[in-house]
Protein backbone atom coordinates (compact mmCIF):
# COMPACT_ATOMS: atom_id res chain seq x y z
CA UNK A 1 0.00 0.00 0.00
CA UNK A 2 2.89 2.71 -0.79
CA UNK A 3 2.03 5.84 -2.42
CA UNK A 4 2.43 5.98 -5.95
CA UNK A 5 2.87 8.59 -8.54
CA UNK A 6 -0.92 7.95 -10.29
CA UNK A 7 -4.10 9.62 -9.35
CA UNK A 8 -6.07 8.16 -6.50
CA UNK A 9 -7.81 5.45 -7.32
CA UNK A 10 -11.89 6.12 -9.10
CA UNK A 11 -13.72 3.92 -6.28
CA UNK A 12 -16.12 6.25 -4.59
CA UNK A 13 -18.14 9.52 -5.27
CA UNK A 14 -15.92 11.16 -2.61
CA UNK A 15 -12.71 10.61 -4.21
CA UNK A 16 -10.91 12.76 -6.46
CA UNK A 17 -11.86 11.43 -10.06
CA UNK A 18 -8.34 11.43 -13.05
CA UNK A 19 -9.05 13.59 -15.72
CA UNK A 20 -11.43 15.74 -13.63
CA UNK A 21 -10.90 19.64 -13.81
CA UNK A 22 -7.54 20.71 -12.36
CA UNK A 23 -8.77 23.69 -9.23
CA UNK A 24 -5.57 25.83 -9.82
CA UNK A 25 -4.50 27.63 -12.44
CA UNK A 26 -0.59 27.27 -13.51
CA UNK A 27 0.33 30.87 -11.55
CA UNK A 28 -1.58 29.82 -8.62
CA UNK A 29 -0.04 25.98 -8.80
CA UNK A 30 3.52 27.95 -9.45
CA UNK A 31 3.06 29.88 -6.19
CA UNK A 32 1.86 27.29 -3.84
CA UNK A 33 4.34 24.91 -4.96
CA UNK A 34 7.42 27.34 -4.13
CA UNK A 35 5.59 28.28 -0.58
CA UNK A 36 5.56 24.45 0.22
CA UNK A 37 9.50 24.17 -1.33
CA UNK A 38 10.36 27.09 1.20
CA UNK A 39 8.34 25.91 4.12
CA UNK A 40 10.03 22.69 3.45
CA UNK A 41 13.74 24.47 3.49
CA UNK A 42 12.83 26.14 6.56
CA UNK A 43 12.32 22.80 7.92
CA UNK A 44 15.54 20.97 7.16
CA UNK A 45 16.74 24.10 8.36
CA UNK A 46 15.84 24.23 11.64
CA UNK A 47 16.87 20.84 11.74
CA UNK A 48 20.46 20.87 11.19
CA UNK A 49 22.05 24.20 10.83
CA UNK A 50 23.31 26.57 12.96
CA UNK A 51 24.92 29.13 10.33
CA UNK A 52 25.26 29.77 6.66
CA UNK A 53 21.16 29.71 6.42
CA UNK A 54 21.28 30.54 2.71
CA UNK A 55 23.51 28.05 1.46
CA UNK A 56 25.96 31.31 0.25
CA UNK A 57 28.81 29.52 0.61
CA UNK A 58 29.43 25.83 0.39
CA UNK A 59 28.27 23.94 3.30
CA UNK A 60 30.83 22.75 6.07
CA UNK A 61 30.73 20.76 9.29
CA UNK A 62 31.23 23.93 11.06
CA UNK A 63 27.66 25.05 10.08
CA UNK A 64 25.69 22.28 11.11
CA UNK A 65 24.58 21.62 14.97
CA UNK A 66 26.80 19.46 17.27
CA UNK A 67 23.44 18.00 18.25
CA UNK A 68 20.52 16.90 16.57
CA UNK A 69 17.13 16.88 17.39
CA UNK A 70 13.76 16.96 15.69
CA UNK A 71 11.18 15.78 13.51
CA UNK A 72 11.75 15.45 9.62
CA UNK A 73 9.27 12.82 8.33
CA UNK A 74 5.69 14.17 8.55
CA UNK A 75 7.04 17.52 7.96
CA UNK A 76 6.78 17.77 4.15
CA UNK A 77 3.21 16.76 4.53
CA UNK A 78 2.20 19.19 7.12
CA UNK A 79 3.69 22.15 5.15
CA UNK A 80 1.43 20.87 2.21
CA UNK A 81 -1.48 20.82 3.82
CA UNK A 82 -1.21 24.31 5.44
CA UNK A 83 -0.32 26.05 1.95
CA UNK A 84 -3.74 24.42 0.78
CA UNK A 85 -5.79 25.38 4.14
CA UNK A 86 -4.95 28.83 3.47
CA UNK A 87 -5.98 28.96 -0.12
CA UNK A 88 -9.31 28.41 1.29
CA UNK A 89 -9.27 30.59 3.79
CA UNK A 90 -8.10 33.36 1.46
CA UNK A 91 -10.61 32.36 -1.19
CA UNK A 92 -13.65 32.13 0.92
CA UNK A 93 -12.85 34.27 3.86
CA UNK A 94 -12.94 31.25 6.31
CA UNK A 95 -12.46 31.68 10.45
CA UNK A 96 -10.30 28.31 10.26
CA UNK A 97 -7.52 26.70 13.12
CA UNK A 98 -4.73 24.18 12.27
CA UNK A 99 -3.96 21.48 14.94
CA UNK A 100 -1.75 19.24 14.11
CA UNK A 101 -2.01 16.03 15.65
CA UNK A 102 1.62 14.97 14.66
CA UNK A 103 2.60 17.90 17.38
CA UNK A 104 5.91 16.51 16.70
CA UNK A 105 6.62 18.09 13.58
CA UNK A 106 7.28 21.44 15.15
CA UNK A 107 9.67 22.67 12.07
CA UNK A 108 6.42 22.66 10.06
CA UNK A 109 4.15 25.14 12.29
CA UNK A 110 7.16 27.36 13.15
CA UNK A 111 8.32 27.28 9.49
CA UNK A 112 4.80 28.79 8.09
CA UNK A 113 4.14 31.14 11.28
CA UNK A 114 8.25 32.25 10.06
CA UNK A 115 6.84 32.94 6.36
CA UNK A 116 3.56 34.52 6.73
CA UNK A 117 5.41 37.20 9.32
CA UNK A 118 3.97 36.31 12.79
CA UNK A 119 7.05 34.44 13.87
CA UNK A 120 8.60 37.90 13.36
CA UNK A 121 5.99 40.14 15.11
CA UNK A 122 5.62 38.15 18.44
CA UNK A 123 9.76 37.75 18.52
CA UNK A 124 11.10 41.05 16.89
CA UNK A 125 14.67 39.51 17.06
CA UNK A 126 14.05 36.46 14.82
CA UNK A 127 13.73 39.35 11.55
CA UNK A 128 12.87 38.36 7.94
CA UNK A 129 16.06 38.46 6.47
CA UNK A 130 19.31 36.22 6.38
CA UNK A 131 20.21 37.02 10.33
CA UNK A 132 16.83 36.33 11.54
CA UNK A 133 16.63 33.25 9.33
CA UNK A 134 19.79 32.29 11.21
CA UNK A 135 18.46 32.81 14.72
CA UNK A 136 15.14 31.24 13.28
CA UNK A 137 17.13 27.76 12.69
CA UNK A 138 19.91 28.10 15.45
CA UNK A 139 17.19 28.19 18.16
CA UNK A 140 15.17 24.82 17.21
CA UNK A 141 16.22 22.04 19.53
CA UNK A 142 19.27 24.13 21.03
CA UNK A 143 20.20 25.73 24.07
CA UNK A 144 18.20 28.59 25.23
CA UNK A 145 15.66 27.86 22.12
CA UNK A 146 12.50 26.21 21.57
CA UNK A 147 11.27 22.32 21.90
CA UNK A 148 11.41 20.56 18.55
CA UNK A 149 7.46 19.72 19.47
CA UNK A 150 4.71 22.51 18.82
CA UNK A 151 4.78 23.95 22.11
CA UNK A 152 3.32 27.26 24.13
CA UNK A 153 6.26 29.34 22.37
CA UNK A 154 4.85 28.84 18.53
CA UNK A 155 2.47 31.68 17.97
CA UNK A 156 -1.73 30.49 17.89
CA UNK A 157 -0.64 27.04 20.16
CA UNK A 158 -3.21 25.47 21.49
CA UNK A 159 -2.10 22.08 21.08
CA UNK A 160 0.89 20.53 22.28
CA UNK A 161 2.78 17.84 19.95
CA UNK A 162 4.46 16.01 22.53
CA UNK A 163 2.24 13.22 23.56
CA UNK A 164 0.08 11.87 20.83
CA UNK A 165 -3.61 11.14 20.44
CA UNK A 166 -5.38 14.19 21.76
CA UNK A 167 -5.79 15.92 18.69
CA UNK A 168 -9.41 15.33 17.49
CA UNK A 169 -10.23 15.65 21.26
CA UNK A 170 -8.77 19.17 21.37
CA UNK A 171 -10.11 19.90 17.56
CA UNK A 172 -13.94 19.11 18.84
CA UNK A 173 -13.72 21.27 21.89
CA UNK A 174 -12.37 24.14 19.99
CA UNK A 175 -15.54 23.84 17.56
CA UNK A 176 -18.58 23.42 20.33
CA UNK A 177 -20.32 26.44 20.38
CA UNK A 178 -17.98 28.47 18.62
CA UNK A 179 -20.01 28.33 14.82
CA UNK A 180 -18.20 30.01 12.79
CA UNK A 181 -14.91 28.24 13.60
CA UNK A 182 -13.54 25.51 11.08
CA UNK A 183 -10.91 22.80 12.58
CA UNK A 184 -8.88 21.42 10.32
CA UNK A 185 -7.18 18.47 12.21
CA UNK A 186 -4.09 16.45 10.93
CA UNK A 187 -3.98 12.90 12.46
CA UNK A 188 -0.68 11.01 12.33
CA UNK A 189 -1.23 7.34 11.03
CA UNK A 190 0.85 6.46 14.13
CA UNK A 191 -1.01 8.88 16.47
CA UNK A 192 -4.43 6.46 14.98
CA UNK A 193 -3.22 4.04 16.69
CA UNK A 194 -3.29 5.61 20.50
CA UNK A 195 -6.48 5.32 22.17
CA UNK A 196 -7.49 8.60 22.42
CA UNK A 197 -7.30 9.28 19.30
CA UNK A 198 -9.69 6.21 18.73
CA UNK A 199 -12.22 7.09 21.05
CA UNK A 200 -11.53 11.32 19.16
CA UNK A 201 -12.84 10.02 15.56
CA UNK A 202 -16.39 9.83 18.24
CA UNK A 203 -16.58 13.50 18.81
CA UNK A 204 -18.59 14.20 15.51
CA UNK A 205 -21.28 12.41 17.36
CA UNK A 206 -21.59 15.72 19.63
CA UNK A 207 -21.27 18.14 17.03
CA UNK A 208 -24.63 20.22 16.26
CA UNK A 209 -24.27 21.78 12.66
CA UNK A 210 -26.76 24.52 13.67
CA UNK A 211 -25.24 26.32 16.76
CA UNK A 212 -21.41 24.31 16.59
CA UNK A 213 -18.73 24.73 14.33
CA UNK A 214 -16.78 22.17 12.65
CA UNK A 215 -13.96 19.77 12.27
CA UNK A 216 -12.04 18.52 9.22
CA UNK A 217 -10.34 15.52 9.65
CA UNK A 218 -7.13 14.73 7.73
CA UNK A 219 -5.92 11.15 7.93
CA UNK A 220 -2.19 12.02 6.75
CA UNK A 221 -1.15 8.15 5.55
CA UNK A 222 2.59 8.38 5.11
CA UNK A 223 3.26 4.91 6.69
CA UNK A 224 5.61 4.75 9.40
CA UNK A 225 5.98 5.70 12.74
CA UNK A 226 9.25 6.05 14.71
CA UNK A 227 10.20 2.46 13.27
CA UNK A 228 7.29 -0.01 12.08
CA UNK A 229 4.95 0.79 9.60
CA UNK A 230 1.49 2.21 10.70
CA UNK A 231 -1.95 -0.08 10.08
CA UNK A 232 -3.97 1.96 9.20
CA UNK A 233 -1.72 2.67 5.51
CA UNK A 234 -1.34 -1.04 5.41
CA UNK A 235 -5.41 -2.25 5.13
CA UNK A 236 -6.85 -2.74 2.15
CA UNK A 237 -8.51 0.93 0.78
CA UNK A 238 -11.92 -0.42 0.80
CA UNK A 239 -11.47 -1.79 4.54
CA UNK A 240 -10.20 1.66 5.55
CA UNK A 241 -12.99 3.74 4.19
CA UNK A 242 -15.70 1.39 5.67
CA UNK A 243 -13.77 2.03 8.90
CA UNK A 244 -13.93 5.69 8.13
CA UNK A 245 -17.98 5.52 7.48
CA UNK A 246 -18.60 3.20 9.97
CA UNK A 247 -17.21 6.04 12.29
CA UNK A 248 -19.60 8.79 10.28
CA UNK A 249 -17.74 10.41 8.49
CA UNK A 250 -17.76 11.07 4.32
CA UNK A 251 -14.07 10.44 3.25
CA UNK A 252 -12.20 12.03 0.31
CA UNK A 253 -9.16 10.12 -0.70
CA UNK A 254 -5.90 11.89 -2.00
CA UNK A 255 -3.12 10.09 -2.89
CA UNK A 256 0.40 10.45 -5.04
CA UNK A 257 4.15 11.14 -4.89
CA UNK A 258 4.05 13.67 -7.44
CA UNK A 259 3.67 17.24 -6.27
CA UNK A 260 2.41 19.02 -9.08
CA UNK A 261 -0.65 16.09 -9.56
CA UNK A 262 -0.94 15.74 -5.28
CA UNK A 263 -1.21 19.63 -5.58
CA UNK A 264 -4.57 19.72 -8.03
CA UNK A 265 -6.20 16.65 -5.86
CA UNK A 266 -5.77 18.24 -2.83
CA UNK A 267 -7.42 21.38 -3.95
CA UNK A 268 -9.96 19.44 -5.41
CA UNK A 269 -10.68 17.55 -1.88
CA UNK A 270 -10.22 20.52 0.01
CA UNK A 271 -13.10 22.48 -2.46
CA UNK A 272 -15.60 19.46 -2.13
CA UNK A 273 -15.17 19.18 1.33
CA UNK A 274 -15.23 23.33 2.45
CA UNK A 275 -18.86 22.69 -0.05
CA UNK A 276 -20.60 20.08 2.07
CA UNK A 277 -19.55 21.81 5.15
CA UNK A 278 -21.62 24.86 3.61
CA UNK A 279 -24.18 22.82 2.91
CA UNK A 280 -24.75 21.19 5.93
CA UNK A 281 -24.66 24.12 7.92
CA UNK A 282 -26.86 25.81 5.88
CA UNK A 283 -29.12 23.06 5.59
CA UNK A 284 -29.30 22.94 9.59
CA UNK A 285 -29.27 26.48 10.12
CA UNK A 286 -31.70 27.78 7.19
CA UNK A 287 -33.99 24.49 6.92
CA UNK A 288 -33.66 23.33 10.40
CA UNK A 289 -32.25 19.74 9.30
CA UNK A 290 -31.13 17.93 12.60
CA UNK A 291 -30.35 14.83 10.94
CA UNK A 292 -26.91 13.99 12.39
CA UNK A 293 -24.69 14.89 8.87
CA UNK A 294 -21.69 12.38 8.15
CA UNK A 295 -19.06 15.04 8.08
CA UNK A 296 -16.35 15.30 5.05
CA UNK A 297 -12.61 14.45 6.16
CA UNK A 298 -9.64 13.85 3.53
CA UNK A 299 -7.31 10.82 3.55
CA UNK A 300 -4.33 12.03 2.66
CA UNK A 301 -1.53 9.58 1.14
CA UNK A 302 2.08 10.85 0.52
CA UNK A 303 5.61 9.51 1.41
CA UNK A 304 7.20 9.37 4.65
CA UNK A 305 10.18 12.10 4.39
CA UNK A 306 8.77 13.42 1.26
CA UNK A 307 11.14 15.26 -0.42
CA UNK A 308 14.51 14.21 1.19
CA UNK A 309 17.04 12.07 0.21
CA UNK A 310 15.96 8.79 -1.08
CA UNK A 311 18.94 6.63 -0.32
CA UNK A 312 21.78 7.52 2.40
CA UNK A 313 24.43 5.26 3.00
CA UNK A 314 22.80 2.55 1.09
CA UNK A 315 19.82 2.32 3.08
CA UNK A 316 16.20 3.33 2.25
CA UNK A 317 15.06 6.91 3.68
CA UNK A 318 12.22 8.67 2.14
CA UNK A 319 9.01 6.77 1.93
CA UNK A 320 10.68 4.37 4.94
CA UNK A 321 10.38 5.00 8.70
CA UNK A 322 14.11 6.11 8.98
CA UNK A 323 13.23 9.68 7.36
CA UNK A 324 11.04 9.63 10.85
CA UNK A 325 12.85 11.78 12.68
CA UNK A 326 16.76 13.35 11.14
CA UNK A 327 17.61 11.45 8.31
CA UNK A 328 21.26 11.37 8.80
CA UNK A 329 22.44 11.69 12.44
CA UNK A 330 26.77 11.66 11.95
CA UNK A 331 27.29 14.59 10.43
CA UNK A 332 31.01 14.74 11.01
CA UNK A 333 31.38 12.26 7.61
CA UNK A 334 32.03 14.66 4.53
CA UNK A 335 29.62 12.71 2.69
CA UNK A 336 26.71 13.43 4.66
CA UNK A 337 27.06 16.98 4.72
CA UNK A 338 27.56 16.73 0.64
CA UNK A 339 23.96 15.17 1.02
CA UNK A 340 22.62 17.50 2.99
CA UNK A 341 23.46 20.81 1.12
CA UNK A 342 22.58 18.96 -2.05
CA UNK A 343 19.10 18.29 -0.25
CA UNK A 344 18.59 21.70 0.53
CA UNK A 345 19.65 22.89 -2.86
CA UNK A 346 16.72 20.67 -4.58
CA UNK A 347 14.14 23.24 -3.28
CA UNK A 348 15.99 25.98 -4.86
CA UNK A 349 16.28 28.59 -2.39
CA UNK A 350 17.87 31.14 -4.60
CA UNK A 351 14.39 31.08 -6.03
CA UNK A 352 12.60 31.72 -2.85
CA UNK A 353 14.63 33.90 -0.49
CA UNK A 354 16.48 37.05 -2.21
CA UNK A 355 20.09 37.94 -1.72
CA UNK A 356 19.14 39.28 2.25
CA UNK A 357 16.96 36.04 3.18
CA UNK A 358 13.66 38.06 1.96
CA UNK A 359 11.02 36.35 0.17
CA UNK A 360 11.28 36.87 -3.58
CA UNK A 361 9.33 39.02 -4.89
CA UNK A 362 8.95 37.68 -8.80
CA UNK A 363 7.70 34.59 -10.37
CA UNK A 364 10.09 32.42 -12.93
CA UNK A 365 9.30 29.29 -13.70
CA UNK A 366 6.75 27.05 -13.44
CA UNK A 367 6.93 24.01 -11.74
CA UNK A 368 6.88 21.38 -14.31
CA UNK A 369 10.48 19.81 -15.52
CA UNK A 370 11.99 23.29 -16.05
CA UNK A 371 11.71 24.72 -12.07
CA UNK A 372 9.50 26.72 -9.72
CA UNK A 373 8.64 30.37 -9.06
CA UNK A 374 9.13 32.97 -6.38
CA UNK A 375 6.25 32.86 -3.71
CA UNK A 376 5.45 36.42 -3.52
CA UNK A 377 1.57 36.50 -3.54
CA UNK A 378 1.17 32.94 -2.63
CA UNK A 379 -2.01 31.82 -0.07
CA UNK A 380 0.13 33.15 3.30
CA UNK A 381 -0.70 31.42 6.75
CA UNK A 382 -4.31 33.01 7.06
CA UNK A 383 -5.05 29.53 9.29
CA UNK A 384 -3.65 31.21 12.17
CA UNK A 385 -5.68 34.34 12.06
CA UNK A 386 -8.27 33.64 14.66
CA UNK A 387 -5.07 32.70 16.77
CA UNK A 388 -1.87 34.39 15.76
CA UNK A 389 -1.82 37.64 17.72
CA UNK A 390 -1.34 35.44 21.06
CA UNK A 391 1.45 36.52 22.97
CA UNK A 392 3.74 33.81 23.97
CA UNK A 393 7.14 33.84 26.11
CA UNK A 394 9.71 35.19 23.88
CA UNK A 395 12.78 32.29 23.75
CA UNK A 396 15.88 33.86 25.33
CA UNK A 397 18.91 34.72 22.53
CA UNK A 398 20.94 30.83 22.11
CA UNK A 399 24.27 31.17 22.23
CA UNK A 400 26.40 29.53 19.35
Amino acid sequence: MTPTSGIVKDRNANDVKPGAASPLSADELARMDAYWRAANYLSVGQIYLLDNPLLKEPLKHEHIKPRLLGHWGTSPGLNMLCVHLNRVIRRDDLNMIYVIGPGHGGPSLVAHAYLEGTYSEVYPNVTQDADGMRTLFRQFSFPGGIPSHVSPETPGSIHEGGELGYALSHAYGAAFDNPDLVVACVVGDGEAETGPLATGWHGNKFLNPARDGCVLPILHLNGYKIANPCYLARIPEIELRKYLEGMGYAPHLVEGRDPERVHQQLATALDLAVAEIRRIQAAARTNGTVTRPAWPMIVFRTPKGWTCPAVIDGKKCEDYWRSHQVPMGDMDSAEHVRILESWMKSYRPEELFDARGRRARAPTRTPTAEGSCGISGCPTSATMRSTSRLRARPPRNPRA
